[in-house]
C-alpha cells in the first residue's frame, strides 16, 4: 500500500473547491460521466486502430444510488489506468499560481475546474470521501484502489475488479444528502447527459407489477446517443426534426421550421434550430437553446455564444472548439464563439431567404409568427438588417404581404406629398381604425397593418433607412393632411366665426383624466366626417416608446393630447355656426363691440410706443395697457361663457361629440348611457 499527498502548492484544495464551487455543485455529475465516456471513446478508438485487441463488449457507463450505504458510483469499461496513471493524472495537480486564480474566479465553479482540468476532483464538492478502483486495459495489468478523505492524503492500494475500467466510488456528504435521491439523480442525467454518445444507464426499467412498481432486467438507458444533429440532413425526415423537437419542449406548438448547421471549417459546429411559434413576450421565451461540447450539455444560456436576436430560436448547438468548463466572460471574447455566432447568423439569413425564394406562399403564411424574429433581428444587428430587408414583409389592412421595394413601389404614385416624401399610412387595429382606414382607401390610399409588440421601433429605423420616407398613422390628421397635396378643399371660414365655432364645442369636452383636447376647424368637404377625432404621431409614438425603453419614461407621465378637426363644409356643422350666431348674436354684439374698442385702443398706445425705451414709455399709458389686457381677457371670457351657455343646451354638438369619442372607444360609463338616452330623444 502507498500512502502520500496530492501535489498541490495550496495548503489544501479540498475547502476550496467546497467553499468556491458550491454553487454550482451539480455539475460533478457531469464530470465524473463525461471523463467515463472519454475512457470508454478511447478504448473504442484504439480498437479501430488495432492497438487493443480484446473484446469491447458491453460498454453501457453504470450510474447507482445506494440510499443505505450513503454512496454514488459511476462505473464505466473503458480504458481504465494503472498505479503509474493515478499518480500521474490523479495525484499529480499542476497547481501552480492557483491563489491568484481562485481570488479572481472564487464565485465561477466552471473556470476553476476548467482552468485546472479538475473534473474528478468536482467530486468532493459532494463527497466526504472518494474511491476510485481500476485496472487498465493493457495486458497482465492488476486492478488498484485510491482512496481520500478530502485531506491532501490518500492511499493507494492492490484491490480486485473483474476486467478492465473504473469505478469512482462517492461517499455523500451529510449536507449533500440530496443526491443520494433517485428522482435528483435522475433529474441530472436528463439534464447533463442526455444525449452522451456511450449509452449510460441508471438502475433498470421499472413496470407495474401488483399494483406497484418493480425492476425489470432492462437496463435503464437516459440518453440517446446519436441525436438528430450528430447525422446528416439527407438522413432524416421533417418528423425526425418534430419529435426531437417534441422531446426537448413537450408543451410547445410545433416549430415554424428548422436549420440544421453543419460547418468543419474554419471551426467544428453542429446543431437544429428551430423557429419556435410564438405571438409575443420575448422575454419569456429565452434560454430555449441548449449548448453542448462533444454531446455534453454546457448551458443554456447562450447570450454571446449566439447573436442576441437568435436567443428567442430554439434547439441545440453542439461545438468541440467551445470548451466545456468556462467562466461567461471567456466565452464573450473568445474568438471561435464570436466566429460562430457570425456564422449562425449568415445561416439564418440564407435559410429564410431560401425559403422565401423557394415557397413565397408558405413564407407569408408563417410571417406572422415569424415576424417578432426577424424584426428583432433588424433592429439589434446591422449585418442581419442587410440580409433581411430582402426577404422582410409588410402586411397591410386587406391581409396582402410586399417586400420593401415592392411596397415602395406599390404606394410611390399616390402617396407622395407636395414635398416629396413618400407617406407609408397605418393602422395597428383594423376595428377601432376602421373609419380612418376607411377614409384613406377611398383617397385610394394603401394601409399598413403595424400590429407586432416591435413595430413602433421598427418605424423608426425604417424612416433613417428610407430615403424621403415617413410613417403615419391613420388617425394622425385629417386625411387631407395626413399626406399633403397641392390641392385644397373648401374655403377657410373667417377667422371670427372660427372662434365662435371652436368655442361651442371646446367647452363641451369632456374633463378626461391625463387627457388634453384641441379643437379646430378645417374645410374636409361635404362628404367628409363632421368631426374627427385625431392625435399626434410624434407624441403618440413617444409615448409608445416610453413603454419599451426605461429613459424615455418621462413621456409615458404626459397626458395624451388630441386634435378634434370639425369640418367646416359639413351640413352640420355649417348648421350648428348658423345656429350659434343667431341664438348669441344679441349678447356677442354689445362684447365684441367692446373688444374691437379696446383692441383699437391697445394697437393706438403700441404704436406710439414704438421706438422708445421702456423708461420713455408715461406710466399712465403703460397702467393703462395693463387694464385693457385685463379687460381684454375679461370680455373674451365673457364671450366664451355665452357660447358656453348656449352650446350646454344644443344636444346636436353633444351628439357629435359623443359620436366622435365612441368612434376612438373613449366613451365610456355615464357619459355612454347619456349618449344612448339622447340618442333615442333625437330619434
Amino acid at each position: 500500500m502507498q500512502k502520500g499527498n496530492i501535489g498541490v502548492t495550496t495548503e489544501n484544495i479540498f475547502p476550496i473547491i467546497k467553499k468556491f464551487l458550491y454553487s454550482d455543485h451539480e455539475i460533478f455529475l457531469r464530470e465524473l460521466v463525461s471523463n467515463a465516456v472519454d475512457a470508454t471513446q478511447k478504448l473504442k478508438t484504439l480498437a479501430s486502430t488495432g492497438d487493443f485487441k480484446g473484446e469491447l463488449g458491453d460498454l453501457t457507463i453504470q450510474v447507482k444510488v445506494n440510499k443505505e450505504e450513503g454512496t454514488i458510483t459511476i462505473s464505466d469499461r473503458g480504458l481504465g489506468l494503472t498505479a503509474e496513471e493515478i499518480d500521474k493524472y490523479i495525484n499529480q495537480i499542476a497547481f501552480s499560481g492557483a491563489n491568484d486564480f481562485l481570488e479572481k474566479y472564487k464565485n465561477d465553479a466552471n473556470a476553476i475546474i476548467g482552468h485546472f482540468g479538475l473534473g474528478f476532483y468536482s467530486a468532493f464538492m459532494v463527497a466526504k470521501k472518494v474511491e476510485i478502483v481500476t485496472r487498465s486495459y493493457r495486458e497482465d495489468a492488476k486492478a488498484v484502489k485510491w482512496t481520500c478523505d478530502g485531506s491532501p492524503e490518500f492511499t493507494l492500494e492492490d484491490a480486485e475488479r473483474d476486467g478492465r475500467g473504473t469505478d469512482i466510488i462517492l461517499h455523500i456528504d451529510d449536507d449533500c444528502k440530496e443526491f443520494l435521491e433517485e428522482s435528483r439523480i435522475q433529474g441530472l442525467l436528463s439534464k447533463y447527459c442526455r444525449f452522451l454518445p456511450v449509452p449510460v444507464a441508471f438502475g433498470k426499467k421499472k413496470e407495474w407489477k401488483d399494483g406497484k412498481q418493480v425492476d425489470t432486467d432492462e437496463y435503464n438507458i437516459v440518453n440517446d446517443t446519436c441525436p438528430i444533429w450528430t447525422k446528416k440532413p439527407s438522413e432524416l425526415k421533417d418528423e425526425d426534426y418534430k419529435k426531437f423537437y417534441r422531446d426537448l419542449y413537450p408543451m410547445s406548438d410545433e416549430p415554424l421550421f428548422w436549420i440544421h448547421l453543419n460547418v468543419d471549417y474554419p471551426f467544428n459546429l453542429t446543431g437544429v434550430l428551430y423557429f419556435p411559434k410564438i405571438k409575443s413576450n420575448i422575454e419569456l421565451q429565452r434560454n430555449k437553446i441548449q449548448l453542448y461540447c462533444n454531446q455534453v450539455y454546457v448551458t443554456d444560456s447562450v447570450e454571446g455564444i449566439v447573436p442576441d436576436f437568435l436567443t428567442l430560436l430554439h434547439g441545440v448547438i453542439d461545438s468541440p472548439d467551445i470548451p466545456l468548463n468556462v467562466s461567461r466572460s471567456y466565452l464573450q471574447s473568445d474568438s471561435n464563439v464570436k466566429k460562430i455566432s457570425t456564422y449562425i447568423t449568415k445561416k439564418v439569413a440564407d435559410r429564410l431567404q431560401s425559403i422565401f425564394k423557394n415557397d413565397r406562399k408558405e413564407f407569408e403564411e408563417k410571417w406572422d409568427d415569424l415576424k417578432i424574429f426577424i424584426n428583432y433581428g433588424m433592429l439589434t444587428q446591422e449585418d442581419f438588417y442587410d440580409k433581411a430587408n430582402k426577404f422582410a414583409l409588410l402586411k397591410d389592412t386587406e391581409g396582402k404581404y410586399y417586400t420593401f421595394e415592392e411596397y415602395q413601389a406599390l404606394i410611390k404614385d399616390n402617396q407622395t406629398d407636395k414635398d416629396g416624401n413618400l407617406i407609408y399610412l397605418y393602422a395597428n387595429n383594423t376595428d377601432e381604425q376602421y373609419t380612418y382606414i376607411d377614409a384613406a382607401k377611398n383617397k385610394g390610399y394603401n394601409v399598413l397593418l403595424l400590429d407586432g409588440q416591435l413595430d413602433v421601433p421598427m418605424v423608426n429605423m425604417l424612416e433613417q433607412k428610407f430615403e424621403k420616407s415617413r410613417f403615419t398613422r391613420v388617425d394622425a390628421d385629417v386625411i387631407d393632411r395626413l399626406i399633403t397635396k397641392d390641392e385644397q378643399k373648401g374655403e377657410e371660414l373667417p377667422e371670427s366665426k372660427r372662434e365662435v365655432l371652436t368655442a361651442v364645442f371646446n367647452g363641451q369636452m369632456p374633463k378626461l383624466q391625463k387627457t388634453e383636447f384641441h379643437v379646430e376647424a378645417q374645410p374636409m368637404g361635404e362628404t367628409g366626417a363632421p368631426i374627427v377625432i385625431t392625435q399626434s404621431e410624434y407624441m403618440r409614438r413617444m409615448k409608445e416608446m416610453a413603454n419599451i425603453q426605461p429613459g424615455m419614461s418621462f413621456y409615458g407621465e404626459m397626458p395624451d393630447m388630441f386634435n378634434l378637426v370639425l369640418n367646416s363644409d359639413h351640413k352640420l356643422i355649417k348648421q350648428v355656426l348658423d345656429d350659434a350666431e343667431s341664438a348669441c348674436s344679441e349678447k356677442l354684439v354689445p362684447v365684441e363691440g367692446e373688444i374691437a374698442t379696446l383692441k383699437m385702443r391697445e394697437s393706438e398706445l403700441h404704436k406710439a410706443h414704438e421706438g422708445k425705451k421702456d423708461e420713455e414709455i408715461p406710466t399712465a399709458e403703460k397702467d393703462e395697457l395693463k387694464d385693457i389686457d385685463k379687460k381684454l381677457d375679461e370680455k373674451k371670457q365673457e364671450k366664451t361663457d355665452i357660447i358656453n351657455s348656449y352650446a350646454t343646451g344644443n344636444k346636436i354638438v353633444h351628439q357629435l361629440i359623443d359620436l366622435a369619442l365612441l368612434q376612438n372607444g373613449m366613451l365610456k360609463g355615464e357619459a355612454l348611457t347619456n349618449f344612448v338616452k339622447r340618442s333615442i330623444e333625437l330619434i
